[in-house]
């Protein structure tokens, strides 16, 4: 039988009988051989005791005194008293001199070796397979202080042990038996039971798909292995649904934002075609035209690296930044864009920091901070970078503020949202609602977060941290 080929229900319903059954045929031959040698070391123990009590009184017989077997007087009342142990005398020279009177004419095998056997000290025990037509046990032991006589021997029938282990072993064979049949049924209800439960949460699985994807699974009640699962799924099943609305959001919302410059580069396309002009509108018509492809161009560069990132493959090589390099570098290219805003720049270095992270990226981020402070900053007025650490938290702060009409505590909660831009966003300025969730999710592909509060004076106020670099 190949198990591979068969459910797992099968193989582990297989798998539970065998291991049932090699346990139990285990316990049931250990147990019949712990039965069969207690009850064997009884009938020793009987057998080498009476032994041991005619040697003894042989021993302190006067001499010269008739070798007899010291047989029990049995008295004419009920008595329970076995008479199955056959006693025998052997003189020195290997002869039979004296026996119980149960014997009769026959007499118990004496080993050529006996002699040998019982000079190495203690009992020596034989087993006869047939003697009086019945397996028979003896033990033999030494005389003290007899040297006419060699040894005393005991037997006992083990027809009634072999009876009694037989039936022990009948026993365990019935018990072993009913228990197999007993664990296989309450096994084979449990794994039903068991798998039911699970191919109903296969099915009813099944059922959900993207149109239906609020539904979830129903709990069995129980805190159990089942309730834990449906618990995952359904958890799994709330990431999906909010991945999956996210990335609708996301669609419909850049459809729309690259339907709006399509819509109006089309329309002055089709004014300009509509009669003949003359060349300055030709020309003014192509560079609004360019203005409206540049902005395209930026809005896909922006949904490419979102992309890219939201895949896990937009991640630079991480490095020691020295974050006053950095910024003077970023400050001197955006130092042309707040000119021509007429905002100032200023910068607030302190003390030396390293942090690690990527170049590029918290170039990338810490670009759009500043170009979204520019652009919401009225003319004349200043945004401000400053260099700080954060020891408790080991970690470099960059920290942009403006002087701009700051965040609604309604924008807040929506801020780094893909194309989400506030009233005051939309009144102060123009933009495609992607510079902070791009530099937000920059930083967090590398280890580092972007918050966002209001200044105490007004504006809003970016903090850029980064891991400080130890040592």
């Amino acid at each position: 039988m190949n198990l591979g080929t068969l459910s797992f229900r099968r193989r582990l319903a297989i798998v539970h009988f065998a291991v049932v059954t090699v346990v139990m045929a285990v316990v049931a031959s250990v147990g019949t051989w712990a039965f069969s040698t207690d009850l064997r070391g009884d009938l020793d123990d009987a057998i080498l005791a009476l032994a041991e009590l005619e040697a003894g009184m042989l021993a302190t017989a006067e001499p010269g005194t008739p070798v007899v077997v010291h047989e029990a007087v049995r008295n004419r009342g009920p008595s329970y008293a076995r008479v199955d142990r056959l006693v025998q005398v052997v003189n020195k020279d290997g002869k039979v001199v004296a026996r119980s009177a149960n014997m009769g004419a026959a007499m118990l095998p004496v080993a050529a070796d006996l002699r040998a056997q019982i000079a190495d000290g203690g009992p020596v025990y034989d087993e006869l397979d047939r003697f009086a037509s019945e397996p028979t046990r003896v033990v033999a032991v030494a005389v003290p202080h007899r040297p006419d006589l060699l040894a005393v021997q005991v037997a006992a029938s083990l027809e009634d042990v072999n009876h009694a282990v037989a039936s022990a072993g009948i026993m365990m064979l019935l018990l072993t038996v009913v228990l197999i049949v007993a664990l296989g049924i309450a096994g084979e209800l449990l794994t039903r039971r068991v798998f039911n439960a699970i191919d109903d949460i296969v099915e009813q699985a099944r059922r959900i798909g993207q149109r239906n994807l609020a539904s979830r699974l129903p709990h069995p009640g129980a805190p159990d292995e089942i309730g834990r699962l449906v618990d995952t799924l359904n958890d799994m099943l709330d990431r999906l649904e909010r991945g999956i609305e996210a990335q609708r959001n996301f669609t419909a919302d850049a459809s729309h934002e690259l339907r709006s410059p399509l819509s109006r580069l089309r329309a002055e396309l089709e004014i300009a075609l509509r009669r003949p002009r003359d060349a300055a509108s030709y020309v003014e018509t192509l560079r609004s035209a360019l203005d409206e492809v540049e902005s395209l161009t930026l809005l896909v560069e922006e949904l490419l690296v979102l992309a890219r990132l939201d895949a896990g493959q937009e991640r630079g090589e991480m490095e020691s930044l020295p974050l006053h390099d950095l910024v003077r570098e970023t400050l001197r290219r955006m130092a042309p864009v707040a000119r021509q805003r007429q905002v100032a720049l200023t910068v607030d270095e302190g003390a030396p920091l390293t942090a690690v992270s990527a170049r590029v990226p918290v170039q990338l981020a810490l670009t759009n901070l500043l170009d979204n402070a520019i652009k919401y900053s009225p003319q004349g007025g200043a945004v401000n970078v400053r260099l700080m650490a954060d020891a408790a938290a080991r970690e470099a702060v960059v920290r942009v503020t403006d002087e701009g009409p700051g965040i609604e505590a309604s924008d807040m909660p929506h801020l780094f949202e893909r194309f989400y831009r506030g009233a005051r966003a939309r009144e102060a300025a123009s933009g495609l609602g992607l510079g902070l969730s791009l530099a937000q999710a920059v930083m967090h592909a590398h280890g580092a977060r972007l918050e966002a509060t209001n200044a105490p004076g007004g504006g809003a106020c970016f903090d850029l941290r980064l891991p400080m670099a130890v040592g």
